[in-house]
């Protein structure tokens, strides 16, 4: 989903300029996770944003349309080729040596004030001292960067020396407990342990990724798990998930939290925190029967080449997705990992002698979900994920026999009396809302591919056909004749007249009166994507690019494309980007720049369109 301004603020009292605290605190949630938007929000419209007293000049122009063209087409963070490019661009040092990571977790300089009355921590842990962590979080305590940098140091040091699929047994323990996806909800985790117990020699767990990102408690979350693995490495077990990863931070918010909590040793703890990720282990094998991991598998998985695996490479694992139909096919939504079908589960669990598959990555509203004839359970430990009341959480507890037996909850009271459908309403009043926002975002592709189907021009279409039409736009693979009564709020003779439907569309979208609708659109499809590429070029995370860092930027930028420019042309496009002439690009600036430039080449093409002649009719074959 792609999101404007929302700070909280009075109606009518708009802020002239909105604060980096903002900044840090706005969560971005996207589409195929059918997020909504916060509420009791006001929108900012754009004609309060500061204009610029300057007038870019037209070269400035098509170099500064030329970088964001760039970087908005090849920046997806799911796919590898975008990853490598964004690597190269922005992060020279993405597995950082061991001696440099000596330096990011050089917590023996940082002082302890006397002050402190959070918790506090030595090494070697002991089970008191994770504990002493739950219960400190619980009362809203936070941990010392000092003992942060010193607990990350020490579970580096653990998770070097783990294989890549952990191997546990339940001859060990009573019962194995498996848990899915939490994102930052330390509600949910402290449920589990009071409901389950806390991990103990007795008492195993593992937790299978996305520890991170979207919730307020991530930092929280990761001290106590590594906490407890380092207490309890036999009987405590973690997977990576798709979210454990540095790219996925910038764009879902855990790296925002983290300079939230720790201005002053943000940086040292994400650092550490980017290497950490890499060294989670991919998998857990119970009793060589169950298959854990977090994403899914493909007609190409093979676990003796996974536990070979250089575990600081993303693999598709932990972005792969089950689906009805046989056969795997590349996971579109995602862009990452595959769907893979039932006959890919049978295959996989005969090659291995395995009996099923636990996986996670996907919200379900009862917090779990058989499927592929029960071979494959999704486990999913977030409750009220979407807002509250839309879904439960789960975790699934395996004894010796190796029958599954789910746990459901829901961490916030309120929310225990709600029916199935009521849960499921809510999710689908996020979804719907977050599909108008994306309908909108492609109403010029939209209106073309509607007139395709309006061969006689008469403004209508059969409702049949405005599915097909909209599938064929968005590539969703949604059921969108189910969804029709709910995103087309009235036809005539089963005939939509398709321009007031898309005008309707419109008309919810926030009143931006000096922009186009198509810039609109331009700036609703990338908005989230900039707002990332915003938070890479701000590499020291305070909320604004300084000239440093653009130059940098453009440095690597005009070095990648083979580009000639001087040091003193990149301060002349700094400085036209800073209108309010503060030495620094903030977030405002940094969006207005590229609708300028946007509207400055929609303005020309227009204008050589019009001088052009017109040759179309001579080539039947021009588009």
């Amino acid at each position: 989903m792609l999101k404007w301004f929302l700070p909280r603020v009075s109606q009518g009292k708009i802020p002239k300029k909105i604060p980096p605290s903002f900044y840090q605190q706005t969560v971005l949630f996207p589409l195929d996770l059918l997020s909504v938007f916060r509420r009791n929000s006001v929108l900012i419209p754009w004609e309060v944003v500061p204009q610029p007293n300057i007038i870019l000049l037209s070269r400035m122009q098509r170099k500064l349309h030329d970088f964001f063209s760039y970087l908005v087409d090849h920046f997806t963070p799911s796919s590898h080729n975008e990853r490598d490019f964004l690597n190269r661009m922005f992060i020279e040092e993405s597995v950082p040596q061991d001696s440099k990571m000596e330096n990011s977790s050089d917590y023996e300089s940082i002082e302890v004030p006397d002050n402190y009355t959070g918790p506090r921590l030595s090494f070697p842990l002991l089970p008191d001292h994770a504990t002493a962590l739950v219960e400190a979080f619980r009362l809203k305590q936070q941990l010392h960067a000092r003992y942060v940098l010193n607990l990350l140091h020490e579970t580096r040091r653990y998770l070097v020396q783990r294989p890549n699929i952990n191997r546990v047994s339940t001859c060990y323990s009573e019962e194995i407990t498996v848990c899915g996806d939490l994102h930052g909800q330390l509600d949910d985790l402290i449920f589990i342990f009071y409901k389950n117990g806390l991990p103990s020699p007795e008492r195993a767990y593992v937790f299978n990724g996305d520890f991170v990102d979207r919730g307020k408690d991530s930092v929280e979350i990761l001290m106590v798990l590594f906490a407890f693995m380092l207490v309890y490495p036999k009987e405590f077990h973690l997977n990576r998930g798709n979210h454990e990863d540095y790219l996925v931070n910038l764009r879902y918010g855990f790296t925002k939290e983290v300079m939230h909590k720790y201005k002053m040793h943000g940086k040292k703890i994400l650092k550490m925190l980017q290497d950490v990720f890499c060294w989670l282990p991919l998998a857990t094998l119970v009793d060589e029967k169950v298959l854990i991991l977090h994403g899914g598998v493909s007609d190409r998985t093979d676990l003796e080449l996974l536990s070979k695996l250089d575990r600081h490479k993303v693999v598709d694992i932990l972005w792969s997705d089950p689906m009805a139909q046989e056969g795997c096919k590349a996971n579109t939504v995602r862009g990452g990992g595959c769907y893979f079908g039932p006959n890919v589960t049978k295959q996989l669990l005969q090659k291995y002698n395995l009996q099923f598959l636990i996986r996670s990555h996907e919200c379900k509203p009862e917090g779990y979900e058989f499927c592929h004839g029960r071979k494959v359970l999704t486990i999913f430990s977030a409750s009220n994920y979407y807002e509250v009341g839309s879904n439960r959480g789960a975790y699934v507890k395996l004894g010796p026999a190796l029958r599954p037996h789910i746990v459901q909850y829901q961490a916030n009271k309120a929310t225990h009396t709600l029916t199935m459908r009521q849960r499921i309403s809510r999710v689908e009043e996020s979804a719907l809302r977050t599909l108008r926002n994306k309908l909108f975002a492609h109403s010029s592709d939209l209106l073309d591919e509607f007139k395709k189907h309006d061969k006689d021009k008469t403004g209508l279409i059969p409702l049949g056909e405005w599915a097909a039409a909209v599938e064929s736009v968005l590539r969703l693979g949604l059921p969108w004749r189910v969804l029709r009564p709910q995103l087309v709020n009235s036809s005539a003779g089963n005939m939509l007249e398709y321009k007031s439907w898309l005008e309707d569309l419109a008309r919810e979208q926030p009143s931006f009166k000096n922009i186009q609708s198509s810039l609109l659109e331009t700036l609703y499809r990338n908005r989230s994507n900039l707002e990332t590429i915003f938070r890479i070029i701000d590499s020291d995370h305070s909320g604004s690019i300084s000239l440093d860092e653009f130059r940098q930027t453009w440095k690597l930028f005009s070095s990648h494309m083979k580009i000639d420019i001087t040091d003193d042309c990149v301060c002349d496009l700094a400085r036209s980007i800073d209108f309010n002439k503060d030495g620094h690009i903030d977030i405002n600036e940094f969006l207005e720049a590229f609708r300028l430039v946007e509207q400055s080449c929609s303005e020309g093409s227009d204008s050589d369109r019009l001088q052009a002649p017109n040759t179309t009719d001579s080539q039947p074959g021009a588009h």
